[in-house]
Parts: C-alpha cells; structure tokens; sequence
C-alpha cells in the first residue's frame, strides 16, 4: 500500500477510542475520525439523512430537520432488520469519504478510528488494528454515565456490536485503558515509536 501506514483504531463503545486517539493526536498523528464523517454526513441537505427519512419516517427527524439520533438509536437497537438498513445507507458513504480524506491527509502514520471495524470493508484498507480494550462492565458504566443510558439500553448497545474476544481477535496492538490516563499515555507513546518505524 502507498501512502503513509495507516492503523485501523477500534474498541467498544465507550471503551475510550477518543481519548487514545487523542493522545495519539498530541504526539503528531494524523487522525481520520468515522464518528465524525458519520456525523457530517447526515447534516441537512446531505442525501444519507434524506435516504434514512425515506426509510424510517419523520420520526427520527427534530422538528428543526436535524437528525434525532436518540430516536434513530432506541429504534435501530431494537431490531436487527432496522440496523442493517440503516448501516446499508451510512456505511458506503462513510468509506468513501474516510478513504477520500486518508488519500488527501498524508502524514507518517495515520489512526483511521472505525467504531466497528470488525464488521467493517474498512478493515481492508488499514496495515495495522490497534484494539482499546476495557472489561465490559467499565464500558456499560462509562455509556450510562456519558449518554444517560438506561443499564438495559447499555447491555442492548454492547450486544450490537462485536464482542471484546471478536475484536481482540483481529489486533495487531492492543491498549489497555482501564487504568489511570497515565498509564493509558505510556502505551500510546510506546506504540507511536513502532508505528513511526514503520513509516
């Protein structure tokens, strides 16, 4: 692959995919972040949000025309059929544009952080899978304190996605972050030596 190397970041939700790739940001890495491109393409006007009203009704809508992503969430949590529909609408469009801005972002290295990279074509595109791990229970705390999420809806989250062992299973490089900041910065520092190395 030309280009710089690029490292797939993945981890569960709220397991602190942010804040390792944050840390890495500090030491100079090129972040490419799919919550973000996942956000920015369904803004009103972009042709995902209008695909996803089509699909799921006004409901999921604000009043203002913006997205209710509390609304989208229970519904699509609730029945597999609902996420795979929406998944089939945001996640072209999310690879596309992810892809666009690696080929325009150079770097050393860069951390293309994939929520789901497991079962995501984007595990295609990365040299390298660096998984942020915590025990399940810290990452249902850390979503019912974060999105006020009821421990049922948290448990329903965590179960949506690939399970800790799924996702241990693809890493090339793991970060433990269940401990103090601290510790958490001294595992990215280690491991921003290797990835510089293999520039």
């Amino acid at each position: 692959m030309s280009g710089p190397p690029r490292i797939g970041l993945t981890g569960g939700i709220a397991s602190g995919k942010s804040t390792v790739a944050n840390l890495f940001a500090e030491l100079g890495a090129t972040i490419i972040d799919t919550d973000v491109i996942a956000r920015e393409i369904v803004e009103p006007g972009q042709p995902a949000l209008q695909d996803i009203a089509a699909a799921f009704g006004e409901e999921v809508l604000q009043p203002d025309g913006r997205l209710d992503r509390s609304a989208l969430r229970s519904r699509v949590f609730a029945n597999a059929g609902d996420l795979q529909r929406l998944e089939a609408i945001t996640h072209p469009r999310i690879r596309a544009e992810t892809l666009r801005q690696a080929d325009a972002a150079g770097g050393l290295y860069q951390l293309i952080v994939v929520p789901l990279l497991v079962q995501s074509p984007l595990r295609e595109s990365v040299d390298r899978i660096l998984v942020v791990d915590c025990p399940e229970e810290t990452q249902i705390e850390r979503l019912m304190a974060r999105d006020a999420e009821s421990e049922a809806q948290a448990r329903r989250i965590l179960a949506a996605q690939a399970s800790r062992s799924e996702r241990l299973a693809i890493a090339d490089d793991v970060v433990s972050n269940d401990g103090s900041l601290e510790n958490t910065r001294r595992q990215v520092a280690a491991l921003h030596e290797i990835y510089r190395s293999l520039a």
